[in-house]
């Protein structure tokens, strides 16, 4: 690894670390920093990759009220650094991801009750009408955040492909390696779970089990189903239009407002 690749490291493990609390730019989810870690590591396929099977284990993921996620941000930047710098294969990245992921967890758990200092720092700086010392704590706190996933990041780059590494990962035996990955496919399950559960759209369900059905009895590939989602969108979104047409037509006819029931019996005939 040279120089700059070790510096490129530190800066997307650092602005990974600052979009994990930030969630505006969406940098610390999977698909975005692992793909950046790969374009400075010289592997972006390797990247791509990664970051999208990560995505679909951090995809149900987030933060509810007090109770923390696993930190996706720490997972995909060290995963990442094992596998393209370390020579590791992609199943063993999203084995790794998993303990990474909790160790990150805790990693911010600490850094944010630190953070409370700032806060209150903060509250006194509001007080004396200091704007400056504000937004000074405000960067304050980002800057522990940019560390706890930078730090380990350039640790792990120095040593990652070394002997000892590779020795410690391959005296990890396959019973482990296998279930974290088994762990990781029941978490993708339970990340699109949460996802449908939020999204609360029973009437979109037969086009989700359409889905499932067509991806277990055929072979169509990703681009396939993009185009199937895009027909059944399009007829879907027609067939809501004139049914708000007809609601809409119902009163000014002097019909019911229901379709089916202003439909006169010859029609069918």
């Amino acid at each position: 690894m040279t120089s700059l690749q070790f510096l490129g490291v530190i800066i997307v493990a650092a602005v990974a670390g600052m979009g994990s609390v930030l969630d505006e730019c969406q940098f610390h989810r999977p698909l975005v920093a692992c793909t950046l870690m790969g374009l400075v590591l010289g592997d972006i396929t390797t990247g791509i990759i990664l970051g999208g099977t990560l995505e679909m284990l951090a995809l149900g993921w987030m933060n509810v009220g007090a109770a923390m996620a696993p930190d996706a941000a720490l997972a995909s930047v060290v995963s990442t650094i094992l596998v393209i710098v370390g020579h590791q294969s992609i199943g063993a990245g999203i084995a790794l991801a998993v303990p990474l992921a909790a160790a990150g967890q805790v990693l911010t758990i600490f850094v944010r009750t630190i953070t409370v200092f700032f806060q209150h720092l903060a509250d006194k700086f509001a007080t004396e009408g200091n704007c400056f010392g504000i937004e000074m704590c405000h960067l304050g706190g980002l800057l522990l955040q940019a560390i706890r996933v930078a730090a380990p990041a350039a640790a792990i780059a120095l040593v990652a492909g070394t002997d000892t590494v590779n020795a410690a990962l391959a005296a990890i035996p396959d019973v482990i390696t296998r279930g974290l990955q088994v762990s990781g496919g029941f978490i993708v399950v339970v990340g699109y779970a949460m996802v449908i559960n939020m999204m609360n759209a029973k009437a979109l369900m037969p086009f989700f089990f359409l889905g499932f059905l067509i991806a277990v009895f055929t072979q169509v590939n990703l681009i396939g189903f993009g185009a199937i989602g895009l027909i059944c969108a399009y007829f879907h979104i027609r067939g809501l239009q004139r049914e708000l047409n007809a609601q809409a037509a119902g009163p000014a006819a002097g019909g019911t407002g229901n379709a089916l029931d202003d439909i006169d019996d010859s029609d069918l005939m």
